[in-house]
């Protein structure tokens, strides 16, 4: 009973580790008026007939804090990663000379810093939305363990584990959010 009890915590928690995870790579994605390579993880190019990542068909690097750099593989691919960035509406209006594309990255209107700042927040509730989903159905899977056999005692034992475990991912997610937040808002 007690190795069933623990698979169900360690199920638990790499939901909830899955869902923090997944919410630091999504909120590395947002603009906040520095160049940052990552923005351009959602812009695939069609390469061969398969939607591609720019990163896998360039290289894409940031010379100094407001441009993002990109010297494609093949010649052929610049009007192709031009029009992928433009058609990405990330707020980007490339540039090229014929070699390389330049990216300059504008200043955020407060406007846009705000708009930024509720898609981190929603982010944030979904990771934690999941994380509460994970929660519920472990209480669940130990509700049934008891029934199959498993000591009472035991079973709250890991209840407040689980619990436990509910808190301090929702404390990472609450944390991380504000810090992408305080970054948006720094000019």
């Amino acid at each position: 009973m007690i190795t069933r009890a623990k698979e169900i915590l360690a199920g638990a928690k790499e939901k909830m580790s899955d869902a923090f995870e997944f919410l630091e790579e999504d909120l590395k994605t947002y603009r906040a008026g520095k160049a940052n390579p990552l923005i351009l993880n959602s812009v695939h190019v069609d390469y061969y007939g398969t939607p591609t990542p720019v990163s896998q068909v360039a290289s894409v690097t940031t010379p100094d804090a407001k441009t993002i750099m990109i010297q494609p593989w093949e010649k052929k691919m610049i009007p192709v990663i031009e029009k992928a960035i433009m058609d990405a509406n990330i707020g980007l209006t490339p540039q090229n000379n014929g070699e390389t594309i330049r990216c300059n990255i504008p200043p955020l209107t407060e406007e846009r810093r705000k708009d930024l700042i509720k898609k981190a927040k929603a982010a944030g509730e979904s990771a934690k939305v999941v994380v509460r989903n994970a929660r519920r159905d472990a209480i669940e899977l130990l509700k049934k363990a008891q029934k199959e056999g498993m000591p009472e005692d035991m079973q709250k034992d890991y209840e407040q584990n689980v619990q436990k475990e509910t808190d301090a991912f929702t404390k990472k997610i609450d944390e991380l959010v504000s810090a992408k937040e305080k970054d948006i808002m720094t000019v």
